[in-house]
């Protein structure tokens, strides 16, 4: 009974189904429970993984101030090579050329924050994902808001960009609220901090980089938790591969496992995110 209730939580964990943060937490499950899930692939035929990447999508893939290439994709590929004990080739280029490069044999791996939906998916192949974007709420610091709920939200203004799948979710989910659709998420945002929205909803990152930047002035911080369901918001991101190459993708996710398993992906998460994501 333990053994199957720890592979169910294991495979959703490594998976990417529930956040590794929180593995601790489910079944009481031991550091590094999850480590040997799965068959031991062999690599040996893999003497080193080309990256592809591109370089202006901070804090997942940038230049820093020393102009070193650097970001959590970046960590993440590294992490993997070292797992996996093999060289890490890590090359930038333009977006639209990424995929490409797959194709064209120049590559091995896309480690670039590329989603996971069907229009990627005709055109490569994904390791189990890493990360998903999650939906957020912020209100101003000090909100008498305790809670995020359908009745908590009954005719409170709620400021989100036009047209997006955050508009789109809070009107089937949200019935009652005041739904105000905004044109750029930069207008979205300035309802809320000067008071003309009680709520903002949109995507987690953007927001956790908003509330922690200069331009929000620390007035806002998250109200309730994430909401990552795909039919909106898409089922992730993962490590593209040529299509048909399974081999290689079998590889990355046993690695993928290992070191979300050995804990580094917390501490990459800890070291790029300011504010839980979920």
């Amino acid at each position: 009974m333990i053994s199957s209730k720890l592979d169910f939580w294991c495979a959703r964990i490594l998976r990417g189904l529930i956040p590794a943060a929180m593995a601790a937490w489910i079944a009481l499950l031991p550091p590094g429970a999850c480590a040997q899930t799965g068959p031991k692939p062999d690599w040996s035929w893999l003497p080193a993984l080309r990256v592809a990447t591109e370089t202006d999508y901070p804090p997942f893939n940038y230049y820093d101030e020393e102009g070193q290439l650097t970001g959590f994709n970046i960590d993440l590929a590294r992490a993997i090579c070292k797992e996996l004990s093999i060289n890490c080739e890590i090359n930038a280029a333009e977006w639209n050329t990424l995929v490409p490069s797959l194709k064209n044999n120049e590559a091995d791996a896309i480690f670039a924050s590329l989603t996971i939906s069907s229009k990627s998916l005709g055109e490569v192949d994904f390791t189990n994902r890493y990360y998903s974007t999650p939906a957020r709420f912020a209100a101003k610091v000090g909100s008498p808001l305790t809670e995020i709920s359908v009745a908590e939200l009954q005719g409170r203004k709620i400021a989100v960009v036009k047209d997006t799948a955050h508009e789109a979710f809070l009107r089937d989910f949200f019935e009652g609220a005041k739904i105000v659709p905004y044109p750029t998420p930069a207008e979205a945002r300035n309802a809320l901090k000067n008071g003309q929205a009680d709520l903002l909803f949109g995507d987690g990152i953007s927001l956790m980089f908003w509330i922690q930047g200069t331009d929000s002035a620390h007035c806002c911080e998250f109200k309730g938790e994430g909401y990552g369901e795909p039919r909106y918001f898409g089922d992730g991101v993962g490590i593209a591969v040529k299509k048909g190459n399974t081999r290689l993708r079998e590889v990355l996710d046993y690695a993928l496992a290992r070191v979300k398993a050995s804990g580094r992906y917390e501490e990459l998460m800890l070291r790029y995110f300011p504010l839980p994501l979920y």
